[in-house]
C-alpha cells in the first residue's frame, strides 16, 4: 500500500479505525478484532487509531495485544480529552493540562508500547485555552512519549492557534460522501499549515456500503441514536447509497470501495493529504476496504459522487 505523510509522520495511505471493535457497533469479538488488525498489517494498512474512550480503554488494550510483536511495523494513533467515566452516554470534555498527560501515561501502558506515534485532543472544551492543552501534548513530545500531536473535529482557527503552539501533524475529522464539513471548515487552515487530514467514517457508519439495514441495528448499536438512521430517514438516505452502488456496478466492485475511493481522491481537490481509516472488525470488510485504493474514479464519476451530499436528510449528530 502506499504511503502518506501527515506532517513528518509517514503512514498507510489508509488506516484502520479501531473504536467499533470495542464499542458503539455492537458486541465485541476479541479474537476476531485481534485477527483483523493483523491481517490488517500483512496487506500495509498500519496506521491504526484508537482512543482511551474507546470501550473505557478496552481498545487500546485491544490494540496493544494485537501488535505485540510487530509494533516496528505499525502507527498508532490514539486520542485523550472526552471523558466517559461518569456513565455512558454522558461525556465531560477534558483539556486540563494535567489530565492529557496522564491520560498519555494511561494510554502508554494499556497499549504496552513505549512512545505514541500520533497523539490527538479528542475535542476541545472552549473553557480550557487551547494553548494550554497543546502545551501539555507538546510537553509530551519533548519527553519522547509522544512523536506528533494532532487535534480532532476542529475548526481551522483553532488549528492555527494550536499550530502557533507546536506543530500539528493531522486533523481527524469526519469524511465522506454525506458529510463534507471538513471541505468548508478546515481544509484552508490546514492546506496552509502542511497539515493531513484523516477522515473517520469514510463509510457513513456502514451506511454508504449497502450492508446495514437501519432498522434492524442491534439494541446496543450507537448508530440508533443519530437522526439519520431514523426509520424515516434511513428510507431516504437509501438514494444515496443506491447512487453511490450504481457508479460501483459499472466497475464490478462494492459500493463501500467507491465510498472510500472517493475520499482519498479528495486529496488532490483539497491540496491536502487525506487518510480514510474505515473501522471494521471483520477480516473480510478489511480486505475489501483497503483494495478499495486501486480503484481510479473518473472525472464524471466524481462529479455524479459529489452531488450526493445535497440530498442527505438527518443530521450528523
Amino acid at each position: 500500500m502506499k504511503q502518506v505523510q501527515l506532517g513528518g509522520l509517514r503512514v498507510s495511505a489508509e488506516g484502520l479505525g479501531c473504536m467499533g471493535m470495542s464499542s458503539v457497533y455492537g458486541a465485541a469479538d476479541w479474537d476476531e478484532s485481534v485477527t483483523t488488525i493483523r491481517r490488517a498489517i500483512d496487506l500495509g494498512v498500519t496506521h491504526l487509531d484508537t482512543a482511551n474512550a474507546y470501550g473505557a480503554g478496552h481498545n487500546e488494550v485491544l490494540v496493544g495485544r494485537a501488535v505485540a510483536g510487530r509494533r516496528d511495523e505499525v502507527t498508532i494513533a490514539t486520542k485523550a480529552g472526552m471523558d466517559f467515566a461518569s456513565g455512558r452516554g454522558k461525556v465531560v470534555i477534558r483539556n486540563d493540562p494535567d489530565y492529557l498527560k496522564a491520560a498519555a501515561d494511561a494510554s502508554l501502558l494499556r497499549l504496552g508500547i513505549d512512545h505514541i506515534d500520533l497523539y490527538y485532543l479528542h475535542r476541545v472544551n472552549p473553557d480550557v485555552p487551547l494553548e494550554d492543552s497543546v502545551g501539555a501534548m507538546a510537553e509530551l513530545v519533548t519527553e519522547g512519549k509522544v512523536s506528533y500531536l494532532g487535534l480532532s473535529e476542529v475548526t481551522g482557527d483553532q488549528l492555527r492557534a494550536a499550530y502557533a503552539v507546536h506543530p500539528i501533524a493531522a486533523v481527524q475529522s469526519e469524511y465522506s460522501l454525506w458529510t463534507r464539513d471538513p471541505e468548508s471548515v478546515i481544509a484552508d487552515a490546514a492546506r496552509d499549515l502542511g497539515v493531513g487530514l484523516v477522515a473517520y467514517s469514510p463509510l457513513g457508519r456502514g451506511f454508504l456500503t449497502g450492508t446495514v439495514d437501519a432498522t434492524m441495528l442491534a439494541a446496543n448499536d450507537g448508530r440508533r441514536r443519530l437522526a439519520r438512521f431514523t426509520e424515516d430517514n434511513a428510507a431516504a438516505n437509501q438514494a444515496i447509497t443506491d447512487a453511490v452502488k450504481a457508479v460501483a456496478d459499472t466497475r464490478a466492485v462494492a459500493a463501500g470501495q467507491v465510498a472510500i475511493a472517493w475520499v482519498a481522491a479528495q486529496a488532490d481537490k483539497l491540496g491536502i493529504p487525506v487518510v480514510p481509516i474505515p473501522g471494521t472488525k471483520r477480516v473480510r470488510w478489511l480486505e475489501q476496504n483497503a483494495a478499495a485504493l486501486d480503484i481510479e474514479l473518473t472525472a464524471d464519476d466524481l462529479h455524479a459522487l459529489d452531488m450526493l451530499a445535497a440530498r442527505v436528510c438527518g443530521a450528523r449528530y
